[in-house]
């Protein structure tokens, strides 16, 4: 990958973690990884298929109980120009630029809002192998307070486009963001008033719910789905045993394949702190779709129809008391009546039977006379 090819690309990704050995033994099973050695002490290689697409290296003693967490590396021509121009546009410099001998220099910075990402420079050599069709990062996520000017933060770093905005209702607008010809990610607004800007990255997986079910059972927690979005792909979200937020994506499924159970309500993926380690030779990110923030929509028409279902019950039983009601005075005026009629009845017949009795009395006393 040359220089000129890698401005805006996401080339790297980096788990930093209070337990490097427990996170070596917890990811390949959960996603398909396998781990190797590299050629730094204390930094291991995330290894999919024949790629390398990350790395891993437990946290520096200096940066004390803070958050593991998952940094992602943005590619760029020059980092020292970059850091320079980011500064200018509001961005905080947290490890400055350094070398990596025969892999290249790179540099972490923290963006207006707050979110922490590194930018890199490759230093040459043979260029990385082909994306995998499974384990490889397929999308890219920002959270942050302030969707608009985070967009324009990065795409005047990087040259990101603007793409096409999901109206979430209350969580306000997810905002694709295109680089080349393809999509490559999303932002909007945290899940939670409290969290903290922060990246979050998507790794493509044959099965959502097995990937779910060997987190869980490797002491991870799931924070939402699987869930089906826009497009027919799965998604959930998950932490690791130390702490780590990361997702996964799985492909559109055919007809004969099992639905993921439904989505559990939604925990804000708890969000990174600064960090900073040095990265292995870069692998370029795939293109995707729309993916979390694309379902927020779906999950809207959902409680509309769900809403929609309610009131209309409601009106049902609205309509059937009244109706009720009604029968029911209908058949108490129709019971007060036949008293009535019983009793009118009565009357008429007593009414005649003294009209009978009184010739007969008559007739009685002229025949005594």
């Amino acid at each position: 990958m040359s220089n000129a090819e890698v401005l805006g690309k996401f080339v790297w990704h980096e788990l930093m973690t209070s337990d490097a050995t427990a996170a070596a033994a917890f990811y390949p099973k959960v996603l398909p990884w396998r781990t190797a050695p590299s050629n730094m002490p204390g930094y291991t290689i995330w290894m999919a298929g024949q790629t390398q697409i990350g790395g891993l290296m437990a946290q520096p003693a200096e940066e004390g109980g803070a958050q593991p967490h998952w940094l992602v590396y943005i590619g760029t021509p020059n980092v020292d120009t970059t850091c320079a121009q980011a500064q200018t546009l509001g961005a905080k410099l947290c490890k400055a630029a350094s070398d990596i001998p025969n892999v290249g220099r790179y540099a972490v910075l923290a963006d207006p809002q707050g979110a922490t990402f590194a930018v890199f420079s490759p230093a040459g050599g043979p260029p990385p192998g082909p994306q995998p069709a499974q384990g490889g990062f397929s999308w890219h996520e920002l959270q942050t307070t302030d969707v608009a000017a985070a967009l324009r933060f990065y795409s005047e770093l990087f040259g990101w486009r603007k793409g096409p905005g999901h109206d979430m209702g209350a969580m306000g607008v997810y905002q694709l963001f295109e680089h080349g010809a393809s999509q490559v990610g999303g932002m909007c607004r945290p899940g939670a008033v409290s969290a903290a800007p922060s990246w979050l990255s998507y790794v493509h997986v044959a099965d959502a719910n097995r990937a779910v079910a060997a987190a869980k059972a490797g002491g991870g927690r799931l924070l939402h789905g699987p869930m089906e979005v826009p497009g027919g792909t799965w998604i959930a979200l998950m932490m690791d045993p130390q702490g780590g937020s990361f997702a996964v994506q799985e492909a559109a499924r055919t007809a004969s394949q099992p639905k993921a159970p439904p989505p559990v309500a939604k925990a804000a993926p708890t969000p990174p702190t600064l960090k900073a380690a040095a990265p292995a030779k870069a692998a370029p990110a795939p293109a995707a779709k729309p993916l979390l923030a694309a379902a927020a929509p779906n999950q809207a028409r959902k409680a509309a129809k769900k809403a929609a279902n309610k009131s209309a019950k409601k009106s049902g039983r609205k309509t059937a008391k009244k109706a009720a009601k009604r029968a029911a005075k209908k058949v108490a005026k129709k019971s007060a009546r036949k008293p009535a009629r019983k009793a009118a009845k009565k009357a008429a017949g007593r009414k005649a039977a003294r009209k009978t009795r009184k010739p007969a009395r008559k007739s009685s006393r002229a025949r005594r006379r």
